[in-house]
């Protein structure tokens, strides 16, 4: 693809997260950085070097023509007010998650980039994993019979070195911790496989650590089905990534083997009634890149985007009744969707 083929891309938000993507994309086919965008100039310095050029506006980003999306790796916060700016300039939005801190903002959101016609994209890139790809082919075929339990567990210890005062330990710019470090990564799987959440129960621990918005959490989701997922997320703790679905027919188990962040693949064990255990590895492969990818070849036309915009706000509705229940101790209710 020429370079007028890929899409222009400017990265929001150059920390470690914007310079993970940055490398990501590097050699994509499909979705180029041609701007980056952060206050920083210590952070801007570093992906011009890759050959990127850079400014500390967001609002100059809109006005460059060169730049066809805008990809936010900014504050949770923040999240709203761009993807609205940025649908009211024309420009398409892929949004780290959570999207929105709120039902309402994620609403507001999704109906202003619906009423400019603009794509919207969302980094829930472990729907992307060839693990998890073969799940939902499972689950699409019928394969586990009755869904009952969704199981996961999606830990890692990577926050210890950070500063106190970074955003990502406050308990006003990162509410409930480990839930939009890790832990919002299980409940979209847990959507894309159970549907519609309704009540929940979540318990926040602070108990390794003096992180302003806690390292433990435990969460319980029901879904309209009846179904139950059952998810931990640590910031405590080395790295560990396990998901396991279970049907009335059979199980799906996936371990992997380190980060996704740089992933060496994935341990798979599928059960079925009356069979042996299956037990495969599958390869390593970038979830972050193919999320990307795709979401270029949406603005294209080649292939529709496959996040749902009702998945991103079920997702967003789960985000805010966790926290409420975090707080509260008490079961909360999932606003519908």
């Amino acid at each position: 693809m020429t370079d007028a083929q890929r899409v222009g891309a400017a990265i929001v938000g150059l920390g470690w997260w914007g310079s993970t993507i940055a490398a990501n994309l590097a050699d994509s086919t499909h979705i180029r950085p041609v701007l980056g965008v952060d206050p920083d100039a210590v952070r801007r310095a570093e992906i011009e070097g890759r050959g990127v050029r850079t400014t500390d506006s967001f609002e100059k980003a809109l006005a460059d023509p060169e730049v066809e999306a805008v990809i936010l790796c900014t504050p949770h916060a923040l999240h709203a007010q761009q993807i609205i700016a940025a649908a009211a300039a024309g420009k398409h939005v892929f949004s780290e998650k959570p999207f929105t801190v709120t039902s309402a903002e994620a609403t507001a959101a999704l109906a202003a980039a619906r009423e400019a016609g603009v794509h919207v994209g969302i980094g829930h890139e472990r729907r992307f994993e060839p693990a998890v790809q073969q799940m939902q082919r499972l689950v699409a075929d019928g394969d586990l019979g009755t869904l009952l339990v969704f199981e996961g567990n999606f830990s890692q210890d990577k926050f210890l070195s950070l500063p106190p005062d970074n955003w990502r330990l406050s308990a006003t710019a990162a509410p409930v911790g480990p839930l939009s470090a890790t832990g919002i990564h299980l409940v979209d799987l847990a959507i894309s496989v159970l549907g519609e959440p309704v009540d929940v129960w979540a318990r926040l621990g602070t108990l390794a650590t003096s992180f302003g918005n806690g390292d433990t959490l435990t969460v319980t989701l029901g879904f309209a089905s009846g179904a139950t997922a059952c998810i931990t997320a640590v910031l405590a703790t080395p790295f560990i990534g396990r998901v396991c679905l279970i049907g009335s027919e059979g199980w799906y188990e996936i371990r992997d083997r380190s980060h996704p962040e740089r992933s060496t693949g994935w341990d798979v064990r599928l059960a079925r009634r009356d069979a042996d255990i299956e037990e495969t590895h599958l390869p390593p492969f970038s979830g972050v890149r193919e999320n990307l990818e795709r979401f270029a070849r949406g603005i294209r036309g080649e292939a529709p985007y496959p996040v749902a915009a009702r998945d991103i706000q079920r997702n967003v509705n789960a985000f805010e009744a966790i926290v409420r229940s975090a707080s509260s101790g008490r079961i909360e209710h999932v606003r519908a969707s």
